[in-house]
């Protein structure tokens, strides 16, 4: 199966789809990713949006924003709303979708990336490692915050 992996700059027609698609995986309201999306699309920020797509369907994305939602505001930006559709999953997707964002990143002066996850032994295969312990806005308990150099 061949994938397309864009940056939404290369697929601005999608941002509509992908916001609706970020929100329906994750709660967050549709016009706050409207609002970061068209940021990027605007040059505002080169904090990217990306998406994997089977044909024209978005099966996998992630975004870069400055914080997600956690206590450690030095370190910035992160990586967001990582996702990929279940029937999508354990096809290196999401690694594909990380070292996109990360090497974007890196091509804009942006490096090091960070990110927070309840995961264990999966960033570490994308290169990342962990970093510390960071509290999560309204979590009672910390997460694991993550750093690809």
């Amino acid at each position: 199966m061949e994938y397309q992996y864009k940056t939404l700059r290369e697929k601005p027609e999608l941002k509509e789809n992908a916001a609706q698609w970020f929100h329906e995986k994750w709660g967050v309201p549709k016009e706050a990713y409207l609002n970061c999306i068209e940021d990027y699309l605007n040059g505002n920020t080169e904090y990217g949006w990306y998406i994997c797509l089977d044909n024209e369907k978005i099966v996998g994305g992630l975004g870069v924003i400055e914080n997600d939602f956690h206590d450690r505001k030095d370190l910035a930006p992160n990586v967001c709303a990582v996702f990929v559709n279940e029937e999508y999953r354990k096809q290196g997707i999401a690694g594909k979708l990380l070292n996109l964002a990360v090497e974007d990143q890196r091509a804009h002066g942006i490096s090091p990336v960070y990110l927070v996850t309840d995961h264990t032994n999966f960033y570490e295969r994308y290169g990342w490692e962990f970093l510390c312990m960071a509290q999560g806005d309204d979590e009672p308990e910390q997460t694991r915050l993550y750093i690809h150099k």
